[in-house]
């Protein structure tokens, strides 16, 4: 065989190993399946040095196109002097294909020449991704080594494919495949691309169970995160396939045996299997359920000086005989750590030391507190804040530097500082030693979040019917803890312009202030119909501020003051309610009660209202927006009458509190009432003495399944036919005016329902709720009762009562109405049903459905209520 037929056999081989092995499938595609060329000119390179021996003279580079020959020289060992060997010959080799920047080297020496022939790996063009939908390029890319203007390597290349593959395997996409080909291009450029087949997700097909006996495959499943796939858990995300889901339901199998007694419960194997047409997973686990303990003696020993076991052990809340339960151990080291913690010692070191009795199947327990210093905190550390200033965290803190550690107040501290609302959900305040063992520092790492509200919206609601918004409010202003508010809301029954501040440190003490300022035009309506039509009765223009202050009193407990001044106008539609619009005198005399009503002339006129008022709050909550546990109690009283025209007592007391009853269910209650008491004289016979725009209303949206101010005392004229006998089959015959009263009282009990990952992703937080009120106190108005209209020929109009004829000459008869007064009683209206709430890209919506169980006489009920920014 002659040198170039061995060169050329040993470069061939050389070629299939390196498509075969090293490119481990990768191949170009149909239009482009060919080898790198070698450079124009080149003899072919072999792929190992031939043998050979002598002084090195000379070493030579060709095939090099981007490389400088001294370049490749330098990735070698071999020098000129130097003796070649064939043994140095195949490790200089080995270095040059080390650098991946060659994708065929050849070495030969020949009468003290080294002859290196290279033929160079292609330049990256650029990188294509095909048949990729579920997952977007940017976050492929970020995963491919790969980039253009880089070396191509088939190393690399395999491992993009193994990356790619794992970001569709963490989706669940088991059976997704990755083919890169290669498009060659002149200059010894590649287009480098990755075709994609996703494939559908790889669900759970099945969960066996093997070797439980004392509690049911269902049972087993039901404490599982991963679900099997069904028709009706078709929303669920848990049916996919998860390695790291699979070994968190293995500690979710063990965790529900120890609370449950079984000390000596394992999981002997769980293994997931890919169904004969690879699509989906059958996951199988083997447990091994052991003997149920009971506990024996549970007792604390403790070498901490202020912490005596007598005083802990009332802690313990298992007894001798208590079924084992590996929880209550969690819980128990939690608590005494927490009671640790009060006395100062934040570093408490709580260990359990067990004792197993096989043959009584009994657990002894002893909580073993070893002895630590009393701790001082160093310092208090925030991170993450690039908004909010460092103070308007640190004031909700309650230690500062050099304070006794204290575990109540560093939860309270982490209480407050989430109240703020700036920061993420479940913020936690970490604690880490110090430089000294009785050092502690508290860090908090923050991640701020939309602190603004941008609305502007048109829409629609069961309340207001067509309406458009427009508001702005910034929690967090500048950063300085402040709020600055204004709003303008235009719909067919309200028009209004506010604008507020507060800030909540004046001068940076716990002092907070406000100012309000406010124009109201709001109409107030009847129903007419049941309901179907809306008919305006009054108007109220309001014009006023107010200027508030509060303080706290202790650390629950706060206490805010407030003055209010504002000027109200009301008045009636001069063409529905005024027997003679254009007749003269003052306004008040041109009011018909034939047409009004008693109670809505009584009601017009302006009037200047002067109010002082105080708030007392108690507030356990964790979190002022969203709580999800803590109470909340307000004392609210104003007082109308420093100057002005208008003098009352107006009471509120509220309370509610919200608890966490597990697995993400909220339990939350409510109670509500309030009473107003007039200091004026009486206004005249039959009239109440607390005016009618100052009285409380009750319905949507406090009291869900009523119409707005759907409860309560009211006034319904019901029309006469031409026999004289009132029509109330048809509710289009009556006319509905809300009175409003003196007295009410609400409560609720709601119970918000969590929803799967895709659900929180969509903003839905769904509930059901039972509500309960009343409304009630007032003075009954005088009432009509009118048979007939009788106009005489000269025009002039006189009534007759029910029964009795118009006189003779009368030129013409219309029925008349009576008024029926409904609905003043303290008996509860319930109602109960389901709602949702949800942070629609148009802003916050809410929907009710409820259904009223018990009314009175003359409420108005409603099935379904709903009401419809964006954040910066």
């Amino acid at each position: 065989m002659t040198a170039n037929k061995a060169f050329s056999s040993s470069r061939r081989l050389c070629s299939l190993l390196l498509l075969g092995t090293v490119l481990g499938g990768i191949t170009a595609p149909a239009h482009a399946q060919q080898a790198i060329p070698a450079p124009a000119g080149a003899q072919p390179a072999p792929a190992a040095a031939l043998p050979g021996s002598g002084i090195i003279r000379s070493i030579t580079v060709t095939g090099n196109q981007r490389l400088e020959p001294e370049t490749v020289i330098s990735y070698m060992k071999l020098r000129p002097g130097e003796t070649y060997t064939a043994e140095r010959g195949d490790e200089a080799l080995k270095d040059l294909f080390a650098t991946e920047l060659f994708a065929d080297v050849g070495i030969r020496f020949n009468n003290g020449v080294v002859a290196v022939e290279v033929r160079e790996n292609p330049v990256i063009n650029r990188i294509i991704l095909e048949g990729n939908k579920r997952l977007k390029e940017e976050k492929i890319n970020p995963e491919i080594k790969l980039a253009p203007r880089q070396i191509f390597t088939r190393t690399k290349a395999r491992a993009d494919v193994a990356r790619i593959i794992e970001l569709y395997r963490r989706q669940g996409r088991y059976a997704a495949q990755v083919e890169p080909k290669i498009v060659q291009l002149d200059q010894n450029r590649v287009d480098v691309v990755f075709e994609i087949q996703e494939g559908p997700r790889s669900k759970v097909q099945q969960i066996n169970i093997l070797g439980n006996e004392k509690f049911s495959d269902g049972e087993l499943r039901s404490e599982m995160l991963t679900k099997q796939a069904r028709l009706t858990s078709f929303f669920s995300s848990n049916t996919t396939y998860d390695p790291d889901r699979l070994a968190y339901d293995q500690q979710k199998l063990r965790q529900f045996y120890l609370t449950n007694g079984y000390a000596d419960f394992r999981v002997v194997s769980a293994v997931a299997e890919l169904t004969p047409d690879r699509r989906d997973f059958i996951i199988t686990y083997v447990v091994e359920e052991g003997d149920r303990y009971k506990f024996a003696d549970v007792k604390v020993e403790s070498a901490v000086r202020d912490l005596k076991p007598e005083v802990l052990q009332p802690i313990l809340p298992m007894k001798a005989g208590d079924w084992y339960d590996a929880k209550q151990i969690e819980d128990t080291i939690t608590r005494l750590n927490e009671t640790a913690g009060l006395f100062g010692y934040a570093f408490a070191d709580v260990r359990p030391q067990f004792e197993r009795n096989k043959e009584d199947k009994t657990m002894s327990v002893t909580f073993q507190v070893a002895e630590t210093p009393r701790v001082y905190v160093e310092r208090v550390d925030i991170n993450g804040n690039t908004n909010t200033r460092d103070k308007v965290i640190r004031r909700e803190f309650r230690l500062a530097e050099g304070d006794p550690f204290n575990s109540v107040r560093v939860k309270r501290s982490q209480d407050r500082v989430q109240s703020l609302g700036f920061f993420q959900e479940k913020l936690e305040v970490e604690q880490e030693q110090g430089s000294a063992p009785d050092r502690v520092v508290l860090g908090v790492d923050v991640e701020e979040r939309s602190t603004g509200d941008l609305q502007l919206s048109a829409g629609f609601s069961s309340l207001e019917r067509f309406l458009v918004n427009l508001s702005i409010r910034q929690r967090n202003f500048m950063g300085k803890g402040q709020e600055l508010r204004a709003s303008a809301n235009y719909s067919s029954y309200s028009k209004s312009v506010e604008l507020g501040f507060t800030e909540p440190y004046l001068f940076d003490r716990n002092i907070a202030v406000g100012v309000d300022i406010f124009r109201r035009d709001f109409s107030n309506f009847n129903f007419i119909g049941g309901g179907r039509q809306r008919n305006t009765t009054y108007e109220q223009i309001s014009t006023g501020g107010q200027l508030r202050m509060g303080v706290p009193l202790t650390e629950y407990m706060n206490l805010a003051l407030r003055y209010g001044l504002s000027r109200d106008e009301i008045s009636l539609s001069r063409e529905n309610f005024f027997s003679d619009p254009d007749g003269p005198g003052p306004l008040p005399l041109q009011c018909d009660p034939l047409r009004a009503g008693r109670y809505l002339c009584d009601a017009i006129g302006e009037r200047t209202t002067s109010s002082v008022g105080y708030s007392l709050v108690y507030s356990t909550l964790n979190n002022g927006l969203r709580p999800t546990r803590g109470e909340r109690a307000v004392l609210n009283q104003d007082f109308a009458g420093l100057g002005g025209d208008v003098r009352y007592l107006r009471t509120r007391l509220s309370g509610a509190k919200f608890f966490d009853v597990g697995r993400g269910f909220i339990f939350s209650t409510s109670l509500e009432g309030g009473y107003i008491h007039s200091f004026e004289k009486a206004r005249g016979p039959g009239i109440d003495p607390v005016r009618l725009t100052d009285r409380f209303f009750l319905g949507e949206p406090q009291l869900r399944g009523f119409d707005i101010r759907g409860v309560g005392p009211r006034i319904q004229r019901v029309r006469f036919d031409e026999q004289g006998n009132p029509i109330i089959e048809e509710r289009r015959n009556i006319t509905d005016d809300a009175l409003g009263g003196r007295a009410y009282y609400q409560g609720r009990v709601e119970l918000e329902i969590p929803l799967g990952s895709s659900g929180r992703e969509l903003g839905l937080r769904p509930s059901i709720f039972a509500d309960v009120g009343a409304l009630f106190g007032l003075k009954q108005p005088p009432l009509l009762n009118i048979g007939r209209f009788c106009v005489a020929g000269t025009g002039e109009q006189s009534t007759v009562l029910p029964g009795v004829e118009c006189p003779a000459g009368t030129a013409q008869s219309t029925p008349g109405f009576r008024e029926i007064y409904l609905g003043d009683t303290a008996k509860p209206r319930i109602s109960v049903g389901a709602g949702v709430n949800w942070n629609s890209p148009f802003g916050p919506f809410r929907i009710d459905i409820a259904k009223a169980l018990t009314k009175a006489a003359g409420d108005d009920t409603k099935l379904i209520t709903f009401n419809v920014g964006t954040g910066f």
